[in-house]
């Protein structure tokens, strides 16, 4: 038995053994489970780290050509912009929605991002001078920031996996080193113990039996001898007497005999 681990305080009976083996069965299954769910959601996190490098390339590529695109527009309009279009917009016409991913049992959040086409307020933006770079540009920087979103729902995604796998971990570690051989632990214990009392049991029936057939050995001993002892009293009590001698004439007639009298004759 091993002494790290020990074993549950319980009561050595037929009760907590059933009580036990179906805990150690609940544990395995257990095990089992989060070991399969420990194995999704590994896998799943290097699909989701496959696509944040992509990403991020795909992010440098569009900052890139962003930076020479918004380079364009400064040279073609030959100044800057940025305070006209802050002025012009009112409504955010570029925007994030949120939903979740069911992966295993984990709520993975995800963003999409959607474009409000009937938003347009700076639409006349560029009429002067320089219109088809600014649409170039804004086209551009549209999207990067849809792969920025892109890129940020999968990092987000991926730390709270990170999280949960390792909560996982544990649990699975805790239930192969810890639960499971404690619960065989308890139940090795259970049987000895009960195995013990069946042995004592045994042994006591086997006393107890001795102690019946000694009883009735010495009843039918005593019986035996109680009947001999009847045997030979009534053996004696029927031993014939010995006659005694004669002292008076022997011719003389039996008055009691059965012999016949003669008649007497007036």
């Amino acid at each position: 038995m091993s002494g790290a681990v020990g074993r549950e305080p319980v009561f050595p009976t037929r009760q907590s053994l059933g009580i036990m083996k179906s805990k150690l069965k609940g544990a395995e299954i257990g095990h089992s489970l989060l070991k399969r769910k420990s194995e999704a959601l590994t896998k799943y996190r290097a699909e989701i780290t496959r696509r944040i490098d992509e990403a991020k390339q795909k992010m440098g590529r569009v900052m890139q050509i962003a930076a020479f695109s918004l380079a364009e527009v400064s040279y073609a309009v030959g100044g800057d912009i940025g305070y006209q279009i802050q002025e012009s917009a009112k409504q955010a016409r570029f925007r994030v929605r949120a939903k979740h991913e069911n992966v295993s049992g984990v709520f993975l959040p995800q963003f999409e991002s959607h474009t409000e086409t009937a938003i347009n307020d700076f639409g006349l933006t560029g009429l002067g001078k320089g219109g088809q770079q600014i649409q170039r540009c804004r086209e551009t920087y549209a999207r990067a920031v849809e792969t920025l979103v892109e890129l940020a729902s999968l990092q987000t995604a991926f730390l709270i996996l990170d999280e949960v796998i390792k909560v996982v971990n544990r649990r699975v570690s805790a239930s192969e080193h810890v639960i499971i051989p404690r619960t065989e632990n308890t139940i090795k214990y259970i049987n000895s113990e009960l195995d013990e009392l069946d042995r004592e049991e045994f042994y006591r029936l086997k006393k107890v039996s001795g102690k019946k057939q000694r009883d009735v050995a010495e009843a039918d001993a005593e019986i035996l001898a109680a009947r001999q002892k009847a045997a030979e009293k009534e053996a004696a009590n029927n031993t014939p007497a010995v006659a005694a001698p004669s002292t008076g004439d022997t011719d003389a007639p039996d008055v009691l005999g059965e012999q016949e009298d003669n008649d007497v004759i007036f």
